[in-house]
């Protein structure tokens, strides 16, 4: 299914955009005709840059360092839209003996959380009255899965951000909603299936049987198929929605 959205002039920013959900609504944006920057981590960025049509900046950056941020966007005047998208996925179980999990977990909160609100920050006196302000989060920041405690609570956490920035940035008219992902097939998402039939005793495949058939509508998504719902909430018919957390998971969590 196609769907027509027209970004001309408008300034975007997406975060985490090097791969997955963040490159493929980066792509949708850069079609759209968006004066597009796209921000990662990795070196691949650079590369994701090239691959997109349009007025396409790249820059790397380590979000959860506060000075790199602030350097790496002293350039951008204004902005319309920004989605923080950047963000980590790894098991973070509990073990009562492995001193190497603090250290992942506090690696998630630091990305996911104090990532998102370094960049926000950052570019908030920037973000045109009006703007976007999109989050991604997941359908694991409305329920959980064991082992991912950390992953878990800094999506909830997003959620949490989301909603008390609707309300702090309400009177300049920025709307501020957060986009709930189900099962995409990404890289970070295949591992994360990978640990869970290991911890299960199941196999990868028998796993995500049971995950396609507790959705309403059967299949696993693609990072294209997420850039319409980011669309909508950027343009003109996402006027009246803020403080939102908008699940598109093919109907496996009804909330």
């Amino acid at each position: 299914m196609s769907v027509s959205f027209d970004f001309s002039g408008k300034s975007v920013l997406v975060t985490g955009a090097s791969s997955g959900i963040g490159y493929g609504v980066a792509m949708g944006f850069a079609k759209a005709g968006a004066d597009l920057t796209i921000l990662s981590s990795s070196d691949a960025i650079f590369d994701a840059a090239k691959e997109m049509p349009g007025n396409v900046q790249a820059i790397k950056c380590d979000i959860a360092d506060a000075a790199a941020v602030t350097q790496a966007l002293a350039h951008i005047e204004k902005l319309d839209v920004l989605i923080n998208n950047a963000g980590l996925e790894r098991p973070t179980p509990l073990t009562g003996k492995n001193p190497d999990g603090n250290a992942t977990f506090e690696q998630i909160v630091g990305i996911n959380i104090t990532g998102t609100q370094n960049v926000t920050d950052t570019l908030v006196n920037r973000i045109n009255d009006g703007g976007r302000i999109i989050i991604t989060a997941s359908i694991w920041a409305k329920t959980a899965v064991g082992g991912f405690s950390a992953y878990v609570a800094s999506k909830h956490a997003n959620v949490g951000l989301m909603r008390t920035w609707a309300q702090e940035l309400g009177p300049r008219g920025i709307r501020v909603n957060a986009v709930c992902p189900g099962w995409v097939k990404t890289g970070p998402a295949m591992n994360s299936l990978r640990e869970l039939a290991e911890t299960s005793g199941q196999s990868e495949e028998e796993l995500l049987q049971e995950i396609v058939s507790a959705q309403a509508i059967g299949g696993l998504m693609e990072p294209a198929d997420m850039a319409a719902t980011y669309m909508f909430l950027a343009s003109d018919g996402g006027a009246n929605i803020t403080g939102q957390a908008i699940n598109v998971d093919r109907g496996e969590v009804m909330a």
